[in-house]
């Protein structure tokens, strides 16, 4: 990363960009739409899925057992009268519970290298929120997605870059495996870079600060916004001269 990654507010601003968004295309898409970056979901099926990721999160947060029962709240977002309100209603409480948390909240995470837990959940909420509001766009639009379409700005889509290849892709379920051991470098276009140690165990990942030219044979670049798209397999542009993305893909994707 550059320099600091963002602060608790600029995650929890995040949230409710995401929110508001996500709200104004599931409206306007319907509820029966087809999610073409999540295939086999409708929007009625993406705003279950993400009110319910709000009320488990903020049940870790308040440390409440009784809300941490995903499949009933999911099927009380599927059968919900208005998808579009039920998502609204579970958005709030997250950020005010956020906002409310100590410095030094004492809930669990559950990411390589997390940052404390309050920090933690701001900014997976955040990232959440983000790329399922950009699945609500390509459901009312039916097109593949841009670096246009991406309103978050560049330290936000840097972090979530970082997020995923830091976070997820060191878990031993998650990542890029290769059985034969490969090195590959993921660039921001002027700014940062992550170099992956990809072998048949959980890749290791290296942050640097700047990028200064390739450092291994196979790398994918973009800018923040087009590289967050296409790591979170939502679309984008990148340069991707070895096939890095078409390898990734299925490993590297995050699913609930």
């Amino acid at each position: 990363m550059t320099h600091e990654p963002p602060s608790v507010e600029q995650h929890l601003a995040g949230i409710d960009a995401a929110v508001d968004r996500m709200a104004v295309w599931s409206r306007a898409a319907g509820p029966d739409a087809p999610v073409p970056t999540c295939p086999g979901w409708t929007v009625r099926d993406l705003l279950a899925h993400q009110g319910m990721v709000h009320r488990w999160a903020t049940a870790v947060v308040r440390a409440d057992p009784a809300g941490l029962d995903d499949a009933a709240v999911e099927a009380e977002g599927r059968a919900a009268q208005n998808p579009v309100a039920w998502l609204l209603d579970g958005a709030g409480p997250l950020v005010a519970a956020l906002q409310a948390a100590p410095d030094d909240l004492a809930v669990m995470t559950f990411l390589k290298e997390a940052p404390p837990a309050r920090q933690f959940w701001a900014r997976r909420q955040c990232h959440e929120t983000t790329v399922h509001a950009l699945d609500a766009l390509a459901a009312r639009d039916q097109r593949p997605l841009t670096s246009e379409d991406v309103w978050i700005g560049t330290d936000l889509a840097n972090d979530g870059v970082d997020e995923l290849l830091v976070g997820f892709w060191q878990r031993r379920t998650k990542g890029p495996r290769s059985e034969v051991p490969y090195t590959a470098t993921v660039f921001v276009s002027d700014g940062p870079a992550w170099r992956l140690d990809v072998t048949g165990g959980a890749p290791v990942t290296h942050r640097h600060h700047t990028h200064d030219g390739p450092t291994a044979a196979r790398t994918l670049s973009g800018s923040a916004a087009d590289l967050y798209l296409a790591l979170w397999n939502r679309g984008g542009t990148v340069d991707d001269p070895t096939g890095l993305l078409d390898e990734w893909r299925e490993r590297g994707a995050v699913t609930w």
